[in-house]
C-alpha cells in the first residue's frame, strides 16, 4: 500500500452504530486483538489489557453504563479497552498512569483499523459512567476502562464526516 492509498483507508473508516445481526468469527476477534498486540507503548510494557464481551446480558448492562448508547446492544463484540496502570508505572511512577492511558488509546486505534481492514465497522465509545463499567466487568483498582470498541458488520450511513482543514489544528514550532 503507497502513502495515497493509505490516506484513502484512513478517509473511508467511519463510525458506524447500525450493526448486522451477524457474528464475527474468532478469526476475526484474533486478527483484532493481534493487531493491538502491535501498537507501541511506553517502554514496551504494554501497559492495556482488553476484556471482550459477546454475552448479551454484559453488551445490555453495558449499553446501560454508556448512557443508553444502543451500539453497544447491537454490535455482535465490544473490546473494552483498559489502562493497566501497574504494569507502566513499575517504570515511571506516576507518569506511567498517563502512560498507560496511551498505550490503551493506541492499541484501540490499531483495533479499529484493523477491524475496517477486515471489512468490518466499528465505534469507538468514550461516554460512559467508569464506576459502572468497572462493577459490570470486575475491574481491579488498578484497570480504567478507556474505551469501548463496538465491532461487527454494519450498516454505514452513506457520508463521510466532514473534517477540520489540518491547517486548524497544526502549529509550527510554537503555538
Amino acid at each position: 500500500m503507497d502513502s495515497s492509498e493509505f490516506l484513502d483507508f484512513l478517509i473511508s473508516r467511519t463510525s458506524v452504530r447500525d450493526y448486522l445481526d451477524e457474528e464475527l468469527t474468532e478469526d476475526d476477534i484474533v486478527f483484532l486483538l493481534d493487531s493491538a498486540s502491535t501498537a507501541p507503548s511506553a517502554g514496551n510494557l504494554e501497559a492495556w489489557d482488553v476484556v471482550v464481551i459477546r454475552e448479551t446480558d454484559q453488551k445490555e448492562a453495558l449499553m446501560g453504563a454508556a448512557y443508553d448508547q444502543p451500539q453497544l446492544e447491537a454490535a455482535p463484540v465490544l473490546f473494552v479497552v483498559c489502562a493497566n496502570y501497574v504494569r507502566s508505572m513499575s517504570r515511571y511512577g506516576e507518569r506511567g498512569i498517563l502512560y498507560a492511558v496511551q498505550d490503551a488509546t493506541i492499541a484501540c486505534t490499531y483495533m479499529m483499523l484493523a477491524a475496517h481492514s477486515r471489512r468490518l465497522h466499528s465505534c469507538w465509545v468514550g461516554a460512559f459512567d467508569e464506576d459502572g463499567v468497572r462493577d459490570i466487568l470486575g475491574l481491579p483498582p488498578h484497570i480504567r476502562a478507556v474505551a469501548i470498541l463496538t465491532v461487527g458488520k454494519g450498516r454505514p450511513h452513506g457520508t463521510l464526516t466532514e473534517r477540520m482543514a489540518v491547517g486548524e489544528h497544526v502549529h509550527f514550532d510554537t503555538w
